[in-house]
């Protein structure tokens, strides 16, 4: 590797980390006034509307973790934050890419972040006020009259698992070669520079889960209850 190509590669390693401190500082902009108001409590309460109202009048969701009442409200709050800035986070990302690119490329900038913004909130909202909703009322319908619904506040937002992640890692790095091949010109250079950090983000976010799990399961020693204790409980509640 030539001088000139090394100093090259480390400028976009440089430009990278710039890019993503940029895209991280506007979520934890977004986090920390989402967090001072509305708050993360009505946050939660507004996003958990659609199973709340499928349940049966007077029912509640449990906590079965000591931090739990804290923590995953803090997550969805950060999750909140991360929707409202995706689109200056796709700026970054196309910023990062755009150097590489040739000019009737670049002129889809525009159309890129916005439609991807808008097409990705349109899908949250279509699951939120229609799908959720239908999901949750049929499960519902459909159980038993002997059981008392009674949803955990984390597993109604654990969507995606750290395991599930990993499994899904090959099928990830092919997606990241085949988008990078379509979107950068046709030269090796190109495309290993848009795949490669997308693998590293990829990579990076299995390893910080990794230890944001750990520290959750570490917090404390509380067991969850097992079924039969969970029925004594309920039972000693109705009365």
């Amino acid at each position: 590797m030539s001088a000139s190509t090394q100093d090259t590669f480390i400028s976009h390693l440089v430009e990278l980390r710039d890019r993503l401190l940029r895209a991280i500082g506007a979520v934890l902009v977004f986090f920390v006034i989402l967090f001072l108001y509305p708050g993360a409590g009505p946050i939660y309460d507004f996003l958990a509307h659609p199973l709340m109202a499928a349940l049966p009048e007077g029912s509640k969701m449990i906590a079965t973790g000591v931090i739990t009442p804290f923590m995953v409200p803090m997550k969805v709050t950060a999750l909140v934050a991360f929707m409202i800035a995706l689109p200056y986070v796709l700026f970054q990302a196309w910023a990062f890419v755009a150097p590489g690119l040739y000019e009737h490329e670049k002129r889809l900038a525009l159309p890129i972040i916005v439609a991807g913004t808008v097409l990705f909130l349109i899908g949250v909202a279509f699951c939120y006020y229609f799908v959720f909703g239908t999901v949750f009322r049929f499960i519902n319908d459909f159980a038993p009259k002997s059981i008392t619904p009674a949803p955990d506040i984390e597993a109604y937002f654990s969507f995606v698992s750290v395991e599930k992640l990993r499994d899904a890692r090959p099928y990830f790095i092919v997606g990241a070669f085949v988008v990078a091949a379509v979107v950068t010109p046709p030269d090796v250079l190109s495309q290993l520079l848009l795949a490669i950090p997308m693998c590293l983000l990829y990579e990076a976010g299995l390893f910080f889960a990794r230890f944001v799990k750990k520290r959750a399961e570490g917090a404390s020693d509380y067991k969850p209850l097992n079924e039969t204790e969970m029925e004594r409980e309920l039972d000693r509640a109705d009365r």
